[in-house]
């Protein structure tokens, strides 16, 4: 009788562990981090005017180091922020305050709080610019004529250019600016 008591648990084990496992492979795959969209990149389709109100969060906290940090970077260079020298993909001390220079100036001191979030980036995406009217946004345009060369691809990937005029595709779960 100890025999089928054994066998018994063994099998009841082992139809545990297999549901287990069927459970745990048919979950959809976790968004990337700190994402509303739920891609692991910064996205955009349709008018880019509106691309990025959507987008997930760069701060102290998320993605700190990602290339969609390199991303908001590049926009904080192109409005006076930061030095080139300064974009290296990390939101440390710098990016933030910077961050709270930039919020302070396009969404007033009430909304500064050093986060790269919906809100911000959705009024960045205001001074995304279509320069050779061809319907594709190639720059953001900061303040007083600076600009950072941006693309968006055809499956709607954000690219920025590194310090040696490389595309690099403005992702969050990575950092290769």
């Amino acid at each position: 009788m100890s025999s089928r008591m054994t066998r018994g648990k063994l099998v009841a084990c082992t139809v545990g562990a297999l549901t287990a496992a069927a459970l745990a492979l048919s979950t959809s795959p976790a968004a990337a981090s700190g994402t509303y969209s739920g891609r692991a990149y910064v996205y955009g389709a349709g008018v880019f005017g509106d691309d990025w109100g959507d987008e997930g969060i760069v701060s102290t906290s998320y993605n700190t180091s990602s290339n969609a940090t390199c991303l908001w970077q590049k926009i904080l260079w192109a409005d006076h922020r930061l030095e080139a020298s300064q974009i290296d993909g990390i939101f440390g001390t710098d990016t933030y305050n910077a961050t709270i220079d930039w919020q302070i100036d396009f969404l007033g001191s009430s909304n500064a709080d050093g986060i790269a979030g919906k809100e911000t980036w959705g009024l960045a995406d205001a001074y995304l610019q279509d320069t050779d009217n061809d319907g594709a946004v190639d720059r953001y345009l900061g303040t007083s004529g600076r600009y950072a060369n941006i693309s968006r691809d055809s499956d709607g990937r954000y690219h920025f250019y590194d310090g040696g005029g490389s595309a690099r595709i403005a992702g969050y779960d990575y950092n290769t600016c």
